[in-house]
C-alpha cells in the first residue's frame, strides 16, 4: 500500500491558475481574490529590509548634518580670524577652534559616507570625497522625495556654502546661509525617513 502526501506551496504571489495574465495570491490553503497584472512595479522594501538605511539616516539627522556644518563654520571662522589677519584671535584659541572644527568635519563626513552607501545600495568613489558626499546625499534624498527638483536644490545649497566660505571673513552674517543649508538637509532627510519608516509604525520580527 502506498501513501501520497500533497504539500501545498507557501503563501505568496503565483501566476493565476485561471490562465489570465496576472498574479494571484495563494494564502497557503486557497486562492484569494487579490490579483495584480504582470509587470507591476516592485513593491517598496519592508521596514526590516530598510533597517540599515533607517539607521544611517537617523545618525545623519542626530549627528552628521550638525557636525559637518558646525565644523565647517568653525574652520572658516578660525581661518578668517587667524593671528595676522585684520581681526585676529589669540593663537591658542584659533588652534583649538580649528582642531575642533576639523574633528567635527571628519566625524560628520564619515556619517555622510555611510548614508550615501545605503542610499545607493553600494559603495562608490563619491562616498569618500569630502564635501561631494554631502551634496550627493542631498541630491539622492531630494530625488526620492521630489524627483526633478533635486538638481535645483543642490545648486542652491552649493552656491550658499561657497558664498559663505569665500565671503565669511568680510561678512560674518553669511553664517546664516550655512544654517539654512543645514536646516534644509535636516528637513529633507527627516521627511525621507518618515516616508520609509512612519513614526507610528513598529518593527515586528519576521514570522
Amino acid at each position: 500500500m502506498s501513501t501520497s502526501v500533497t504539500v501545498s506551496p507557501p503563501p505568496g504571489w503565483y501566476p493565476d491558475p485561471s490562465g489570465q495574465r496576472q498574479w494571484r495570491v495563494w494564502n497557503g490553503n486557497a486562492w484569494s481574490e487579490v490579483t495584480r497584472p504582470y509587470g507591476d512595479p516592485v513593491q517598496k522594501p519592508t521596514v526590516i529590509e530598510s533597517l540599515p538605511l533607517i539607521h544611517a539616516l537617523h545618525l545623519l539627522i542626530r549627528f552628521g548634518i550638525v557636525a559637518v556644518f558646525s565644523g565647517l563654520g568653525l574652520v572658516v571662522s578660525s581661518l578668517a580670524h587667524w593671528p595676522g589677519t585684520h581681526s585676529p584671535t589669540p593663537l591658542w584659541f584659533a588652534e583649538i577652534t580649528i582642531y575642533v572644527g576639523v574633528g567635527l568635519l571628519v566625524a560628520g563626513s564619515v556619517l555622510f559616507t555611510l548614508a550615501l552607501r545605503e542610499l545607493q545600495g553600494h559603495w562608490t568613489a563619491l562616498a569618500f570625497v569630502p564635501g561631494v558626499n554631502i551634496f550627493a546625499v542631498g541630491a539622492l534624498v531630494a530625488t526620492r522625495l521630489q524627483g526633478t527638483y533635486a538638481a535645483r536644490r543642490i545648486i542652491i545649497d552649493v552656491a550658499m556654502v561657497v558664498l559663505f566660505v569665500i565671503e565669511a571673513h568680510r561678512e560674518p552674517w553669511l553664517g546664516v546661509a550655512l544654517v539654512l543649508v543645514a536646516l534644509g538637509q535636516l528637513q529633507w532627510t527627516s521627511a525621507l525617513l518618515d516616508e520609509i519608516y512612519p513614526p507610528n509604525e513598529t518593527i515586528r520580527p519576521a514570522p
